[in-house]
């Protein structure tokens, strides 16, 4: 190979403008391959950048995007035209469309949907290609090595391993993905990413959280401390004709990673509007291109002067009982199928609840339906039909809060336990414990709290059993009122803070307690605001109308294939 020269020119970063309060922000998920269906994996990713997009919403924090799309250029996706009888053109409309659709179908509210086949984008890569060529980052050199097709990237030998073919013969593996390789030589436009090594080390020490969960961070912090060879950022054309022909160079096709990666500012307007949301931007991905965001991402951007984005949150994978999904298992789980199956809610609910970033999780039947008949249909849907039903609350109003019941010092007389008073304290420090998971990538402990809170509030329901209170003396109709009244402030903020995940049934929730649309945001929720002797907006109020289940319990099916399909 060509030695580059040692000294690289690099203009200052330009950063966005946009700080504070109030400031906009791009989240993303990445842009999915278009060479097959979208699979539950895929949907975990967007479904995750989803929840923070709308919380953020909540919070009224400032302008927010949230951008996916797909990915339609590369050797893999010429490949599987040619294999499908189609043309690469025709497979990608056809898979963006699957993608796009399963995306709506599970309440993703996407504001940009990228297709890398779309003018606009082609021109924003031509545009920093441009931006990369005129900061000397480029060079011409004779390359060779080993080439990972599934991946499409070359892979050093370290990272190699060998494994027999389907015929039994040995053959050469990438260790991390199992995928295998072939010799590769060929004459490319070459990166120099080894340049970079001291500014992402400095980038990283800087920004302890650019890279979250923690496992993650460190994890690109060794891949530093090792060497950091030049990256190879084209492909000879006449191997890959599907994809944007490098500008000035007819022989060479752009490197269909740097096309991907551009997706995130071509989705802001590069590069004429970036400048508006750039790098306020948080990128959401699977820890399979952790590499590829965190590592060659940044740098390229550095190249081109602009400033690495804000934050990369990394999400581990879902197995399907214990297994890797894959076509030829036939174990991959449709997204389709499992809307039909949990709703769409039970689905959201289910994979943002048991997914937990640092570590692989497992999907089989059983156990959605287990969460979903636990933490939905009985406590959160069995608490809402207990304190409305007609026998407690005959007017099917917002009863009234009884001071002189459950007064503010827990010394005083009154008719609450010590219990209630530990409801009343976690319900009200549910919201800012919330915040600060949603913040720090853990929707899931976030969810458990919730979860938490849901299960004191029917053991508070439970231990008061206001069905057996005598409504014809006034003394305990106030207690009866006051437990009603305990129940249904708990319900609205659980209803609130479940919005980003369960957006159905936390609307069907909140409109069956009378909330407003405008009153649904946090900087409404004030918990119990007669405890601490303050009017309550919704006491008296009629409640919304009864429309039946909150969330139907589910059948186990006993048939995991329902759920899976054989693409």
């Amino acid at each position: 190979m060509l030695r580059p020269p040692r000294r690289l020119p690099r203009p200052p970063l330009r950063r966005s403008a946009a700080t504070g309060p109030g400031r906009r922000l791009l989240l993303s998920t990445p842009i999915f391959y278009a060479n097959g269906p979208p699979h539950i994996g895929h949907l975990y990713s967007a479904l995750l950048a989803d929840a923070l997009h709308r919380h953020r919403r909540l919070r009224a924090a400032g302008p927010g995007r949230l951008s996916t799309g797909t990915d339609e250029h590369g050797l893999k996706i010429q490949q599987a035209a040619a294999a499908a009888g189609t043309s690469p053109a025709e497979l990608c409309q056809r898979v963006s469309g699957l993608f796009r659709r399963a995306l709506a179908q599970a309440a993703v509210s996407f504001t940009d949907f990228t297709r890398t086949s779309e003018p606009r984008h082609q021109r924003a890569v031509r545009r920093f290609w441009g931006a990369l060529r005129d900061a000397g980052a480029l060079y011409k050199g004779a390359y060779e090595g080993w080439y990972c097709t599934a991946e499409e990237c070359f892979v050093p030998e370290s990272q190699l391993g060998e494994r027999p073919d389907a015929r039994g013969r040995r053959c050469r593996v990438a260790l991390e993905s199992g995928h295998q390789v072939h010799w590769t030589k060929e004459e490319n436009y070459m990166f120099r990413l080894s340049a970079f090594r001291d500014p992402l080390w400095k980038w990283l020490r800087d920004n302890p959280r650019a890279v979250a969960p923690e496992p993650f961070y460190q994890r690109v912090l060794r891949w530093l401390e090792e060497d950091l060879p030049d990256l190879s950022v084209s492909r000879e054309r006449s191997r890959l004709q599907w994809g944007i022909p490098v500008p000035g160079d007819s022989t060479q096709t752009i490197y269909v990673w740097v096309d991907a990666l551009v997706n995130y500012l071509s989705a802001v307007g590069y590069p004429e509007t970036h400048g508006e949301w750039w790098p306020a931007a948080h990128h959401v991905i699977g820890k399979d291109i952790l590499k590829f965001h965190a590592v060659y991402w940044p740098a390229l951007l550095m190249a081109a002067g602009l400033a690495p984005p804000e934050r990369i949150f990394v999400h581990s994978h879902w197995t399907v009982r214990g297994q890797k999904m894959s076509k030829s298992l036939g174990n991959v789980v449709n997204p389709a199928a499992c809307v039909g199956r949990y709703t769409v809610d039970g689905f959201r609910y289910f994979l943002l609840r048991q997914g937990v970033p640092e570590r692989d999780c497992d999907y089989y039947d059983e156990k959605v339906v287990k969460v979903l008949n636990s933490e939905l249909a009985d406590a959160l849907g069995g608490l809402l039909n207990r304190c409305t039903a007609p026998s407690i609350n005959p007017s099917n109003t917002y009863p009234r809060f009884s001071e002189s019941c459950f007064p503010k010092e827990t010394e005083a007389t009154g008719r609450a336990s010590a219990e209630d008073y530990e409801l009343v304290a976690s319900v009200a420090s549910l919201p800012l414990q919330v915040a600060g998971y949603f913040e720090g990538f853990q929707i899931y402990k976030a969810l458990e709290c919730i979860a938490l809170c849901v299960r004191q509030t029917n053991g508070f329901f439970q231990r008061h059993r206001p069905w057996k209170l005598d409504q014809k003396d006034p003394g305990e109709q106030l207690w009866l009122d006051t437990v009603v009244h305990v129940t249904l402030e708990c319900l609205r903020v659980y209803g609130t803070l479940l919005q980003p995940v369960i957006p159905h049934a936390a609307d069907r929730l909140l409109s069956r307690l009378a909330v407003e649309p405008e009153e649904r945001g946090l900087s409404s929720l004030t918990f119990l605001p007669r405890y601490d002797g303050k009017p309550c907006p919704f006491e008296g109020r009629q409640l919304g109308p009864d429309t039946g289940v909150l969330f139907p319990r589910l059948e186990q099916s006993g048939q995991h294939q329902a759920e899976a399909e054989e693409l």
